[in-house]
């Protein structure tokens, strides 16, 4: 599994000349470690001003947040295994017809498992990028520079995820699946974008 490899083995995972890991599982993790950051943040002991509604919102916050890293962490070995699913899919036999409707088959199902992992990983994304607000407004403001850090690897995650999704549905044969994920990616990303927005606009 990816995520038991050491940081170094990890890169050189990436690095290596193979399809996977690749840029999914490099998003997943982008996100993971935003997520990570904001619960370290929410965990200091002090918050913004000492206010215990303050303390109230980080507690809350801050099993959400791991929560997260845990979906995310998933999600880097998640999208490895699906894009080797979709390869898989691609080497079954096609001689005969009968063959070839079976690889039709295998191959559209892996495609769309393959769109919804990474889509996974784009509404954990917005789910980090909404709790950094919180983070933000509540936390230690000597820790700004990791909230903000955390948002650009949230966001990071988001844009390597919503990429993967849209390339995988260039492939995906079913409109109906196809226009159901497009719709859903269309909400998110107005989501993303209020959501950065808010944290863009929280006073440090």
């Amino acid at each position: 599994m990816l995520t038991k490899m050491s940081v170094t083995e990890l890169l050189d995972a990436l690095s290596a000349p193979t399809p996977t890991p690749g840029g999914g599982s490099a998003a997943a993790l982008a996100g993971a470690l935003g997520a990570s950051l904001l619960a370290m943040v929410a965990g200091l002991p002090k918050t913004r001003t000492g206010a215990p509604a303050e303390r109230a919102a980080l507690d809350e916050a801050r099993p959400r947040l791991l929560a997260l890293q845990a979906t995310l962490l998933d999600l880097v070995d998640r999208d490895s295994a699906a894009y080797d699913l979709v390869v898989a899919a691609y080497k079954r036999p096609k001689t005969t017809d009968q063959e070839k409707a079976a690889r039709a088959i295998a191959v559209g199902d892996a495609l769309e498992a393959a769109t919804r992992v990474p889509l996974e990983t784009v509404r954990a994304c917005a789910d980090v990028i909404d709790l950094a607000r919180v983070i933000a407004v509540n936390g230690n403001p000597s820790a700004k520079s990791d909230v903000g850090v955390a948002g650009v690897l949230a966001n990071a995650g988001w844009s390597g995820g919503a990429m993967n999704v849209e390339v995988n549905l260039e492939s995906v044969k079913d409109p109906d699946f196809a226009t159901g994920v497009r719709l859903e990616l269309d909400a998110l990303r107005a989501r993303m974008a209020r959501g950065l927005k808010a944290l863009a606009d929280v006073k440090q």
